[in-house]
């Protein structure tokens, strides 16, 4: 037999068995990719920004979930996916009962978990960014200082805008995101919400509203918000306000004396704060204060842009969270004896 024909049939029985290993060798990674992890407790894998493929399958081998010798098979089973630059960082919930295709398929997905944080209706500006700074699962070290920081009227737009205050412009809700974030991008996401919601209640208001603007709905609905606690007043709360600024009588309302003294207040309201004059103690001034006060939910703005028909011009707390509405002076003071001084 000539040399060169014996060495074609060693070549193609090399091929031959080269095609038999690689065919093993897939159904082998096959079977990898559909077997459980099964080892451990459930447990968090991080997913570090820019982390490498080669960098995420070490991490599953350090907490257990992958065996040294299977790093080649999650290498090729990445490649066969083309998911090696795909994978997206953040924290990941691995369990024993996962395969390691549901687990790259969930890194390749983007099936992160989701930590949640609640902003409060009512609350501040400040409240907020507090609650905010508290989160460990949430990037806050560069976080604004308050409403009137040059940094987060920017990043709201609301300096392009003419505002010198984002007070009422965050929509309070509950919002989730994944560990890392930037507060920035939580901030922004409140602030796209506001303006939808707020654009949306204006375009449905009332005819004959005394409000000039969406902004000044914004103000009064803030007030309302804190004025109080009882969804069903909040038209009721919202149709005395406009019935005063008809009839250009002031708000006279204690939670914007209480905004306009700031860090001053501690938490007891007394008479000569109501004498005390600032740009938002609406005994004081004429009208609406410059901003809002809060920020106010959904139903806020809806009940001062579709706001109670009523003749109430009055309304005191009976101190259990809901009010008594007057029409005249002589029934709200009545009201005043009879729930807070006691009958006096």
């Amino acid at each position: 037999m000539r040399p060169s024909i014996r060495w074609r049939r060693w070549l193609f029985l090399g091929g031959v068995l080269g095609l038999v290993a690689l065919g093993l060798f897939g159904r082998h990674v096959y079977e990898f990719a559909r077997t459980p992890l099964g080892k451990g407790e459930p447990a968090v894998v991080q997913v570090p920004q820019g982390a490498s493929y080669n960098g995420v399958i070490g991490r599953l081998v350090e907490q257990g979930w992958l065996a040294p010798g299977d790093s080649l098979e999650m290498k090729v089973l990445g490649r066969a996916l083309g998911a090696t630059s795909r994978i997206h960082a953040g924290e990941y919930r691995v369990r024993p009962n996962m395969t390691p295709l549901t687990l790259l398929n969930n890194m390749v997905g983007g099936k992160v978990i989701l930590h949640s944080v609640t902003l409060p209706e009512g609350w501040t500006v400040r409240d907020f960014l507090r609650r905010l700074a508290a989160q460990d699962s949430l990037d806050g070290q560069s976080l604004p200082g308050g409403p009137r920081d040059p940094e987060l009227l920017r990043l709201l737009g609301l300096q392009d805008a003419g505002f010198a205050s984002a007070e009422g412009w965050l929509f309070p809700d509950t919002y989730r995101f994944p560990r890392g974030e930037e507060a920035a991008v939580l901030l922004d996401k409140s602030h796209r919400r506001m303006e939808r919601i707020l654009s949306r209640e204006w375009r449905q208001r009332d005819d004959g509203l005394p409000l000039d603007s969406a902004y000044e709905a914004l103000v009064l609905a803030s007030i309302v918000e804190k004025e109080t606690a009882v969804p069903e007043e909040r038209p009721m709360i919202a149709g005395v306000f406009m019935n005063r600024l008809r009839q250009g009588m002031r708000l006279q309302t204690d939670p914007t004396v209480i905004y306009g003294l700031g860090e001053e207040f501690d938490g007891n309201l007394q008479s000569h704060h109501l004498e005390q004059r600032t740009a938002y103690n609406t005994y004081r001034i004429d009208g609406l204060p410059p901003t809002p006060i809060a920020n106010p939910g959904r139903e806020a703005i809806r009940a001062v842009c579709q706001p109670a028909a009523t003749e109430a011009l009055y309304f005191v707390s009976r101190g259990d969270g809901t009010h008594v509405f007057s029409e005249t002076l002589t029934e709200h003071n009545r009201a005043v004896r009879r729930f807070q001084l006691g009958g006096r």
